[in-house]
């Protein structure tokens, strides 16, 4: 029995994750006979081709347990990683509500951003940005 390791290739590593339905296919066609759709181009070097969408007050619901395909980093203090994670397990604990951070993260969003646009210079967010 062989004891190497056995690695994917870089298909596997590299593969498109999601198929993109608005987008052309890439074909040999000349440019006059492909329907106007956005172009795909590789995923290294593509711009974003969704449209901004405006979110009323009716849509705000943070996305909660789906995939995920956009994606932020964002740095943490150690105290307020520790928050965190003290808010999910009081939150599991406390309330039997098994969440985690990112969800956290992300409800908390909505709230603050739901919060901004209900009360503007009033908010929390701009409140607090101000130092009041």
């Amino acid at each position: 029995m062989s004891r190497r390791v056995v690695l994917p290739g870089a298909e596997e590593l590299f593969r498109q994750s999601s198929t993109l339905s608005a987008v052309a296919p890439l074909s040999p066609t000349p440019v006059e006979d492909q329907p106007e759709a956005p172009i795909a181009l590789s995923s290294r070097s593509a711009v974003r081709t969704t449209p901004r969408r405006r979110v009323n007050a009716f849509d705000r619901s943070p996305s909660g347990r789906e995939r995920h395909d956009e994606k932020i980093t964002v740095y943490l203090s150690p105290e307020e990683l520790y928050d965190l994670e003290q808010a999910r397990l009081a939150l599991r604990g406390d309330l039997g509500l098994a969440v985690d951070r990112g969800r956290i993260v992300r409800e908390s969003l909505a709230i603050i951003i739901a919060d901004l646009e209900a009360k503007g210079d009033q908010s929390i967010i701009a409140r607090r940005l101000r130092g009041r």
